[in-house]
């Protein structure tokens, strides 16, 4: 159930969200009452916090908000905590911050998602460090992408550059077999993270994705996605690395949001 500090939500608290959208948030999926990186999902909203409220963050209570808000959930969940301040305006958004802790469950999904068929496109979300819910661009390059016969859209910066997607992090096998992650503006993102840390790799500036066999979108919802083809380019969906990746993610513990 969705819940704001713990009680059901006030429709009028959520229209100051709406309005503003000066918030912050991350997303988590709950199995049997734990978390993989749950850690990392927590020293985000404590950092994004300061950034955004120059606040602190009791990471305690974030953890009794979830449990809270999933008590009714199946155990396989995706929730989104989400950081904002009903209290601030339009006209001031620079008012000291006392941020509340909204809930958000939804489903997850059931099996594994289809390989993706991307469409470049020159973009660059704002402060990219901060896992904030300005999604305009992101989601109607998303939108423009889907309307023109892909299933979504991949970042570059004017130089070519790889980046992101507009929800996920982005990753390539090259044609030694090896992990590269692409250096250009993007989200620390959780699952890339703990990826990261398992698996041996690279960053590196990533132009042509003809020089790469494979690629994949990572998030903590879909956790490892296989990428079709990127504008022109196929990609090797099945590439045995990704198998390889995904089973190494799937070993990573995770921990019990009770804790």
């Amino acid at each position: 159930m969705e819940l704001m500090d713990g009680l059901p939500v006030d429709p009028a608290e959520m229209r100051a969200y709406a309005f503003s959208g000066l918030a912050h948030f991350t997303t988590v999926l709950v199995e049997r009452g734990a978390v993989r990186g749950l850690d990392l999902h927590l020293a985000r909203l404590v950092t994004d916090a300061r950034a955004l409220f120059d606040a602190e963050l009791d990471t305690g209570l974030v953890r009794r908000r979830i449990l809270e808000a999933i008590a009714d959930e199946p155990e396989r969940v995706i929730v989104r905590v989400t950081l904002f301040d009903p209290a601030l305006t339009l006209e001031r958004p620079g008012a000291d911050a006392h941020p509340r802790i909204l809930v958000s469950p939804r489903a997850a999904g059931s099996g594994s998602a289809a390989p993706l068929r991307l469409r470049s496109v020159v973009f660059g979300r704002q402060r990219p460090e901060i896992k904030h819910t300005g999604l305009f661009g992101s989601l109607y390059e998303r939108r423009l992408a889907q309307r023109a016969g892909f299933d979504d859209a991949v970042f570059v910066d004017a130089g070519g550059a790889f980046s992101e997607g507009p929800t996920w992090n982005l990753g390539f096998i090259d044609r030694a077999g090896e992990l590269v992650w692409p250096d250009g503006d993007a989200l620390d993102g959780v699952t890339r993270d703990l990826i990261a840390g398992v698996v041996p790799g690279r960053a590196t500036r990533v132009t042509d994705p003809g020089e790469m066999v494979a690629a994949f979108a990572t998030g903590s919802g879909a956790g490892i996605r296989p990428i079709a083809s990127i504008d022109e380019v196929e990609l090797d969906a099945a590439h045995p690395r990704l198998a390889e990746i995904r089973e190494a993610y799937a070993r990573i513990p995770a921990q019990a949001i009770a804790g």
